[in-house]
């Protein structure tokens, strides 16, 4: 879980996006069609069920039921297994959709590192050595 802070000490931390911080890139960039992301709980909702703000992400609704479902079969702790693995699978998928913007965010930012030097040799005279097929002949 701690793999990316890691790497940050052995790698080119110029290129490591700060986890604390939003993303420097949009988010429709490279995908057109992305749609945003929808809170299916709302705020009242959640501060009714007196969720905490830890608690308050893009899972809520399913622990909203999950602790409703507790609620209402309290001395059967057994009774929620289904809600309860709907919420951890919410949460898993939602950690994978994160560190896929991590990773996202880690690539982008290589991308814009490379092309920076690239313009920066270009703008010294000193190129890659390619020759375009339209400028050999």
């Amino acid at each position: 879980m701690g793999a990316h802070l890691a790497r940050r000490y052995v790698g080119d931390a110029s290129v490591e996006p700060d986890p604390l911080r939003m993303p420097t890139f949009p988010p429709d960039y490279g995908f057109p069609d992305r749609k945003e992301r929808v809170m299916v709980a709302t705020q009242q909702e959640m501060s009714d069920a007196q969720l905490t703000l830890d608690q308050r992400d893009y899972c809520a609704h399913y622990l909203i039921r999950l602790l409703k479902c507790k609620r209402d079969s309290f001395p059967n702790f057994l009774a929620c297994k289904h809600e309860r693995h709907d919420w951890d699978y919410c949460e898993h998928l939602d950690y994978v959709r994160r560190m896929k913007e991590f990773e996202r965010e880690r690539r982008l930012l290589q991308r814009k590192k490379r092309r920076e030097q690239r313009a920066a040799q270009a703008a010294r005279g000193q190129g890659s050595g390619e020759v375009a097929p339209e400028v050999a002949l």
